[in-house]
């Protein structure tokens, strides 16, 4: 059975600084990419970032670029997001997924989210 499983998450000030990291496993995810999206109450999930299989390729929604940074380590099979400069519009609950091949056709497998809370 394949999992992902977040961690990170919690209630911190703007301008202050997260890490989530998502683990896998259940089953090898060659060539799958992983990808880290939100969803703020009230609103629909909305697409945060995404990396490559061996972490040569990523991309970021025009909200996080320049202060979000996703990576992975594939031998430990986890993705992680370094959030700086955090804002209260980026409060939501934050999911990690992971989809074959780059850019990922379809999100095939989810977590179950982590909170992260940005107070003014």
């Amino acid at each position: 059975q394949v999992q992902l499983v977040e961690s990170g998450g919690g209630l911190v000030q703007a301008g202050g600084s997260l890490r989530l990291s998502c683990a896998a496993s259940g089953r090898t995810f060659g060539g799958y990419a992983m990808g880290w999206f939100r969803q703020a109450p009230g609103k629909e999930r909305e697409f945060v970032a995404a990396i490559s299989w061996g972490g040569g390729s990523t991309r970021y929604s025009d909200s996080v670029k320049g202060r979000f940074t996703i990576s992975r380590d594939v031998a430990k099979m986890t993705a992680y997001l370094q959030m700086n400069s955090l804002k209260p519009d980026d409060t939501a609950v934050y999911y990690c997924a992971a989809g074959y091949g780059y850019p990922a056709a379809r999100w095939d497998y989810w977590g179950q989210g982590t909170q992260v809370t940005v107070s003014s």
